[in-house]
Formats: structure tokens, C-alpha cells, sequence
């Protein structure tokens, strides 16, 4: 059974099409099981009910006509109970429903199976048989694994196909994807779709503007290809047996007209572009040698997939794809990098899309920081087929609409003119400060990582900086930045916010931040080998980088050095002596400085326990809820299928909050937070009661903070923190906090109201 469905699920991935991928489920699950019946049945949005999609056993006729409600017949059982049912006579089953068309009457045993994709039953897969008998055990086992490994590929594939029978780019399909939101408004504009070098899933389709040049590009990598080929046979002749060395001569009759090459320039012919007409041919012949039953022709499967990256390369070496960028761009790429967030003008950038990662993958941080629009984990977005198509990016619910109509353009369009007003209206808070009716102030600080924030920041009323991320300039560069270097690019933001504080976070990579000359591979790298396990254990990186900030600050007396990943009193101490020995070295080589303010990040269950003693052997603590919550909660901020078990309301982070500041100021050390959290107006608000001395956010949202902060008293902040933190539910948690904003007078954001 292993084999059968590890089978069945690699043909499924590599299916051109929704109907291919259900004919190719019901048969070989009718073969392998050995029943009379399979069947499959799924949810049709249109008039919301569950239609025969295709069978094996039932009469032809009844495939796409019969259509069950969530209530109906057996199968709508197993929808509203969305779990297996398992009959040895469905007839005398009280749900049972008799459909005339479907020729069940002369089946009598019945298993059906939920097909469940992100908690939404997406259909059932039924199988029937003639005998009265029950499905033994490791029968409905196969077919529960089998439904769960399939749902995301039928999702996907479901998606691919509405988009693949579009006619035109201008047809008005309303088509909707589910992501996770990553930074919130809305953006309507046309998909510009960046694909990493190489890497032929990701390559999109695009309309060849030149045919004969496209084929004439197509021609050459082949010929580059047959070349390399040739010399790498030539080069092991010696080294193998006849037999190996007669693939090269396969790979080589593969690239022949009469084969891969004739079809790809007959599908350019047709209008693709090179590199998209490649990607379908390959995948074609993927999916058919995946289905083949000879181990050894399978097997060609993996040398298709090889030459096709070969011929790939190439291809985006002499002809790179061109971005094309309208007024109104959202960028759309299988995984965001924040190198990727500077390929378009910023002018044009209107939204941000990621097939893979979080709301709290950097990518999405950086962008919430430049107040761009963002979905991320939009896992079943047909990522090939949406280049050039619009889009509505709905970044509070995490919505992607392809190809929307007029009513729905007109709804959107309505809330970005909505935003608009209300950023004019926050405008006038700027010079204001963050101050309750009754007369309490709370700073409000930015975290910063580019230099566009800094402009961003002070124009907001910024009031200094409590995070810079130092080590986005790193990511952006092909090797280490030199200390000059460092020095020039912090000076900019210690100049800028002169005299406010400048907290620079010393070196912060591993987890979701690799750097590609400084590669670290690991099985689970946010438990690895990152932050300041990282730069203690590299002391030359260390130094380097703290010199480069104390020599950026000298003259402004407003640096702060902030240590991040900390689980130990140790690495607090060592730390120190490498600042110490920063400090009296710059001070030898006559440099005019002092020491700087340094702290400590609490990021890790381990340094919450320790806050006293870390405050002890610093100036101040600043927590880092983004890594603490995730930590706390267990869940990779990363993974988009567990992106809603991560809740800054959690009652479990909610109490560390409060205990960290607590501990923190019997040591009289000041605590400030630089997590998302403190972006919300209602988080801000709890974390004002908590007793942090400073906030720290994103510059888009600090606006809308302060106008929160000015709209309530402190005694209302601290009757909202004891009603929550009352309460055992987070949902429950962030229910109250919204009735109660919306009692106080703040506006929450504007949401759509659609029926769709």
C-alpha cells in the first residue's frame, strides 16, 4: 500500500490539469484496493454543493450532473461530519440517498473519506463495493492518508485549471486564493511574477513579443547544452562501462528536434516564450515517464527534469527575463527576499505576494515597514499562470483575487480611498506626542533596516530607534561588508535621528535570515546556530561590526548595541568584553568615544527566566516578541500551515510579557519591545499597562498607535490588561480588545463587507 500511494501522489503532483488529476485518483485507487467503485466529489462555490467529478465503476453519464448539498445522501454526512464513513450496506443507512443516474443501487458497501484542505472539506473520495462487507481497518487508513496527501495537490491543481480555461487576460473570473496576511491593506494592480534562476516550476508564462528570436535562444541553449554534454562524456570515457556511458547518447537523442526541442518551438510557435514553453514541455514529459511502471524508465523521469535546468540556464544567462513593471505592480514570487523587495522602483510597487512564508517571515517584517500591502503562504496560487493578470491584494484577510470584476474592483477601490483619508487625518499627529487624556507619555520609537525607513520614520513623528536590523545591509551584498563600509551605512541612521536613540542589533542571521556567502545548513536552524551563538562564536565578525558602529556613532553620543538570541548569562559577559576591548582599541586609535548603552533582547523562554540577572550587566531590556511568541507557542512563524496557532493575545506570551517587565524594573532597568506586537493599537495599549518605557514598531503603523494612545486614558489601558488578562482564549482576548477600541473610539481598520 506504501508504494501504491507513494505512487499515486507523485503522478498526482506532476497532472497538467484538475481532470487528469481525479480520472488518474479513482482509477488507481479501484485498481490497487480491488473494489467495483471510486469516486470523487467536490465543492462547487457556484451553488455550493458537491458535484461528481469523476468515477470508476458509476455510470458515465452521472459525472458532472449530480450534485449533493452538505446535507444530502451519504456524502453530505461525511462533509458535515468531516470524517470517514464506513457502511457494509449503505442502503439501510438512514442518510442514505438513492440517485437514479449514478447505478449505486447495485452497490452495497460503502467507505467515503473527507478531502480536507486548511479545515475546509474540499470534497469526498467514496469507494463502493457489490458485497456486504465493512472495509477493514488498513483499507480506510489508505484511503484516509491518501485523501490528506492529496487535498493540497487537488486544491492546487483545482486553482490551475479555472486559470488555465480563462480565454483572455481581461476575462472577469473573481477567482480567490487564500493566504496569510503579511501586511495589511489593500493593493489593486497587474502580477509581475520574479522566478529564481534555474528553477523551472517557478518560471512563469509569458506571450513571446518576438518568436523568431525566442526560437533563435532556444537554438543556442541547446547548443550549449549538447556541448557541455559532450565534454562531460568525454571527460569520464575512461571511468565507466559502456552502458553508462551510452546515457550521455540518451540525453543528447532527448534534445533532438524530433523530440524535446521540436515540441518546446512548436509550443513558442504558438505563443509562449522560451523559457515558459520549455517549463510545459518538461513537466509533460515528467509526468509521463512518473507514470510508467519500469523502474529504470521512471527513472528518466529525474534526467528530463536535469536537462531542462541545463537548458534553462542558459536561457536566462543570454535572455534574462525582463520585468515588466506598471504603475500598479504587485510582486509575486515563490518566496520573498528582501533583496528581491529592491527590483522594483518604488514608486511603482503597490503589493507583495509569497507562495511560500509567513506574516512573520522577515520578508514580510521589511514589508511591513515600508507599509507595502502583503500576503504570504499563498501556498495553491498558481504561480505560472498569473504574470500580467490584476489582482486585489486584501492584506487584512489575506485574500488574493485574480481577474476581479467591476463590483468587486468598485468595493475595494472604496476602502484604498478609505485608507487614504485616514492616513490624512493621522498626518496631523505627526509633531504630536503619544501622550493619555490624562496627561501619560509613552515614546514611540521605529525599528528600521533600510535606509528609505529613515525618512519613512522621522516623517511619522518617530522619536528614535529601537530596532535597526543590521543585518539587512548584509543581505543585500555578495560578501561581507567591510568595516568602512558598516561604519558609512550606520552613520546614516545615527546622523539622521541625532540626538534620539539608535539601537543597532548586533549581527542577527540563522533561522529565516541566511546570508548566501555565510551559508548555514540546518535541520532546524531557528534551534541552531543564529544570533549571538553565531557572532561570539566568529569574534572577528563581531568586533568588526561593533567597531563599525562605535566609530558611525562618535560625535552623536546616541548609539545603543542591542544583543540579540541571548539564553545566557555567559554570552552577556562575553559579549561585553569584546564591546570593552572594541571601545579601548577605537579609544588607542584616537577616536573620540565612549561606551554605549548596551542590552540585552529577550527572545527565548530560557531569557525570560534570567531577566534580573541580565539586567544586571546591562543598561536595558528590549523583547523581541516576533521570536519569543514562536518559541512560547511552538510554531514556525515561517510555516503557513500553522500561521494561525501563532497569537500575540496567547495568554501564555501575554503573562511572559508582563513578567518580563515586571522583573525588569526591580533591577531599574528600563524595557522597551520591538515585536509586531507593539504595532497593533490594542497591543500597544496592553503593553503601556504592562509598564514598557518604550514601544517600538513599524513606521506605517505608528500613526495609528499614537492615535490610539491619545484617544484613551491610562486607567482605561489598564482596565483593558486586567479584563485580558482575566481571560483564557486568545480569539476571546482579541474579540474583547477590538469591542473595546471600537467603544473607546478608535477606528480599527477597514475591512470589506463581500459576499463572495
Amino acid at each position: 500500500m506504501l508504494n501504491v500511494l507513494r505512487k499515486i501522489v507523485q503522478e498526482v503532483s506532476v497532472a497538467p490539469d484538475l481532470e487528469t488529476v481525479l480520472n488518474l485518483i479513482v482509477r488507481r485507487i479501484q485498481r490497487s484496493m480491488a473494489t467495483q467503485v471510486c469516486s470523487v466529489y467536490l465543492f462547487d462555490p457556484s451553488d455550493q454543493r458537491y458535484v461528481l467529478m469523476a468515477s470508476e465503476g458509476l455510470n458515465k453519464e452521472a459525472v458532472g450532473s449530480v450534485r449533493l448539498s452538505a446535507s444530502e445522501g451519504l456524502v453530505g454526512t461525511v462533509v458535515e461530519r468531516a470524517e470517514p464513513i464506513n457502511l457494509e450496506n449503505a442502503a439501510d443507512h438512514p442518510a442514505f440517498k438513492y440517485v437514479e443516474s449514478t447505478g449505486e443501487e447495485r452497490f452495497s458497501s460503502f467507505l467515503g473519506v473527507p478531502i480536507i484542505h486548511h479545515r475546509d472539506v474540499l470534497g469526498v473520495l467514496v469507494v463502493q463495493q457489490k458485497d456486504i462487507r465493512r472495509f477493514d481497518e488498513s483499507e480506510e487508513a489508505f484511503l484516509v492518508t491518501l485523501s490528506a496527501q492529496l487535498a493540497g495537490a487537488i486544491a492546487h491543481a483545482e486553482a490551475t485549471g479555472s486559470l488555465g480555461v480563462m480565454g483572455g487576460k481581461d476575462e472577469v473570473v473573481d477567482l480567490r486564493f487564500e493566504g496569510v496576511a503579511g501586511s495589511s491593506g489593500v493593493a489593486i494592480g497587474s502580477a509581475t511574477v520574479i522566478a529564481p534562476p534555474a528553477d523551472l516550476s517557478s518560471v512563469p508564462d509569458k506571450q513571446a513579443k518576438d518568436v523568431d528570436r525566442e526560437i533563435a535562444s532556444f537554438q543556442e541553449a541547446l547548443k550549449l547544452v549538447r556541448r557541455d554534454i559532450k565534454v562531460v562524456g568525454r571527460s569520464l570515457a575512461q571511468r565507466l562501462r559502456s552502458e553508462e556511458q551510452a546515457l550521455f547518447d540518451v540525453y543528447l537523442r532527448m534534445l533532438d528536434d524530433n523530440a524535446l526541442a521540436g515540441e518546446v518551438v512548436s509550443r513558442i510557435e504558438q505563443g509562449n516564450w522560451a523559457q515558459g514553453a520549455l517549463r510545459e514541455v518538461v513537466t509533460e514529459h515528467v509526468r509521463q515517464f512518473s507514470m510508467m511502471d519500469d523502474p529504470y524508465l521512471r527513472e528518466r523521469a529525474t534526467d528530463i527534469k536535469d536537462l531542462g535546468r541545463r537548458v534553462l540556464a542558459y536561457l536566462q544567462e543570454a535572455a534574462p527575463a525582463v520585468l515588466e513593471f506598471t504603475d500598479e505592480t504587485i510582486l509575486v514570487a515563490d518566496e520573498l527576499t528582501p533583496a528581491m523587495l529592491g527590483e522594483v522602483p518604488s514608486e511603482k510597487l503597490v503589493g507583495l505576494v509569497s507562495v511560500n512564508g509567513s506574516s512573520n517571515s522577515h520578508a514580510a517584517i521589511l514589508a511591513r515597514s515600508m507599509g507595502i500591502p502583503t500576503i504570504m503562504g499563498a501556498v495553491d496560487l498558481p504561480l505560472t499562470r498569473i504574470d500580467g493578470r490584476e489582482l486585489i491584494l486584501d492584506g487584512y484577510s489575506g485574500r488574493i483575487y485574480v481577474q476581479p470584476g467591476d463590483d468587486l474592483l468598485n468595493a475595494y477601490r472604496d476602502i484604498v480611498r478609505g485608507e487614504q483619508e485616514q492616513a490624512a487625518e493621522l498626518e496631523a499627529l505627526k509633531d504630536l506626542p503619544a501622550e493619555t487624556t490624562d496627561g501619560y507619555v509613552m515614546p514611540l520609537w521605529v525599528n528600521t533596516g533600510l535606509i528609505a525607513d529613515v525618512a519613512r520614520s522621522l516623517d511619522r513623528g518617530a522619536e528614535g530607534i529601537g530596532l535597526y536590523r543590521t543585518e539587512v545591509p548584509f543581505m543585500i551584498r555578495d560578501f561581507f561588508p567591510s568595516e568602512q563600509d558598516q561604519a558609512q551605512t550606520y552613520r546614516k541612521q545615527i546622523e539622521a535621528f541625532a540626538p534620539r536613540p539608535v539601537t543597532m542589533r548586533t549581527l542577527d542571521i540563522g533561522g529565516d535570515k541566511a546570508l548566501p556567502y555565510f551559508p548555514i545548513e540546518e535541520e532546524n536552524p531557528f534551534l541552531g546556530w543564529r544570533g549571538i551563538r553565531v557572532t561570539l562564536d566568529h569574534p572577528e565578525i563581531f568586533l568588526v561590526q561593533v567597531r563599525a558602529m562605535l566609530k558611525a556613532g562618535e560625535g552623536y553620543d546616541n548609539l545603543r548595541i542591542m544583543l540579540p538570541m541571548v539564553t545566557s548569562v555567559r554570552e552577556v559577559e562575553e559579549a561585553n568584553r569584546q564591546i570593552d576591548r572594541a571601545v579601548r582599541e577605537l579609544q588607542e586609535e584616537g577616536h573620540a568615544i565612549k561606551r554605549p548603552l548596551v542590552g540585552v533582547m529577550v527572545e527565548v523562554p530560557a531569557a525570560v527566566y534570567q531577566v534580573r540577572r541580565f539586567a544586571r550587566r546591562v543598561d536595558f531590556i528590549s523583547v523581541g516578541s516576533n521570536d519569543l511568541t514562536q518559541y512560547l507557542l511552538a510554531v514556525d512563524r515561517n510555516n503557513p500551515r500553522v500561521a494561525d496557532l501563532y497569537v500575540s493575545y496567547h495568554p501564555a506570551v501575554l503573562k511572559a510579557l508582563e513578567y518580563i517587565a515586571r522583573e525588569a524594573h526591580k533591577e531599574n532597568a528600563t524595557v522597551s519591545i520591538c515585536g509586531e506586537v507593539a504595532s497593533e493599537p490594542g497591543g500597544a495599549l496592553l503593553l503601556m499597562a504592562m509598564g514598557y518605557d518604550v514601544l517600538s514598531m513599524n513606521a506605517t503603523n505608528l500613526p495609528k498607535v499614537k492615535s490610539a494612545i491619545r484617544s484613551v486614558s491610562r486607567k482605561d489601558a489598564d482596565k483593558l490588561l486586567a479584563d485580558v488578562m482575566a481571560m483564557d482564549d486568545a480569539d476571546r482576548i482579541q474579540k474583547l480588545i477590538n469591542e473595546r477600541l471600537e467603544s473607546l473610539g478608535i477606528a480599527l481598520p477597514a475591512k470589506p463587507v463581500i459576499a463572495i
